[in-house]
């Protein structure tokens, strides 16, 4: 693979920040590499990326075992509580928390591996079914209160998944949505202020509506098998 597709995700990045306000400097860019060999991986942070999500605990976990520590691991998917072993040691961020199970194991975990570990709580924000989180305004604060006094977690953001449609309306009530529980949380909850919303068709949007890290794997790796 070449690294045309990360120059101009960059670009596009920047404008989109632009055309907000915002510096770039604001908005942490994800790359998704889910599926993609380590070899695709090591060509794009040759290319300067530094961030890195996956969305399978054993497949992080394998990708990790390589000596490049200068790479910081995202783990993106749906966590079962047995399966946060498998990434404790690596992910530097956990972005899809929706239950206090979830976060007693990980709150363990990280005292045993001797850190804190930063995570996001998973906001259902398009009502859709088949996707995972909170709905309620008041289960996302009970959780935020929840994990913020165990002492080996740190919440550090809320994370959304809209739903993939071309309908800008739609997308961006998602991300604002997002973006007001947000603000309305880190009244109590002063260190909650990361957003992790926005993909590869709907990035600029979310950036515009206050994404601080975007997760993009299709435009900067093409398409997958």
């Amino acid at each position: 693979m070449n690294t045309d597709k990360l120059k101009i995700l960059e670009e596009n990045i920047s404008t989109a920040c632009a055309d907000s306000g915002r510096s770039r400097s604001e908005v942490t860019l994800i790359a998704v590499s889910k599926t993609r060999p380590m070899e695709d991986i090591l060509i794009v942070h040759e290319a300067g990326q530094i961030h890195f999500g996956e969305n399978k605990a054993r497949e992080l976990q394998s990708k990790a075992e390589y000596e490049h520590s200068s790479i910081i691991w995202h783990f993106i998917g749906h966590l079962q509580s047995n399966k946060v072993k498998y990434i404790i040691n690596s992910a530097e961020y956990i972005h899809s928390v929706e239950t206090e199970k979830l976060s007693d194991e990980i709150n363990k975990r990280s005292l045993a591996a001797g850190k804190i570990q930063k995570i996001f709580i998973e906001v259902n924000t398009s009502g859709e079914e088949s996707k995972f989180g909170l709905r309620e305004y008041s289960k996302i604060e009970e959780l935020a209160g929840y994990c913020g006094a165990l002492e080996n977690i740190e919440v550090c953001g809320l994370m959304t998944m809209a739903p993939y449609s071309d309908d800008e309306k739609i997308l961006r009530n998602c991300f604002s949505g997002l973006r007001k529980i947000r603000d309305d949380l880190s009244v109590n909850f002063p260190k909650l202020r990361h957003l992790s919303m926005g993909m590869s068709n709907d990035y600029p949007f979310a950036i515009q509506e206050g994404a601080t890290m975007v997760r993009v794997g299709t435009a900067i790796f093409g398409e997958r098998n």
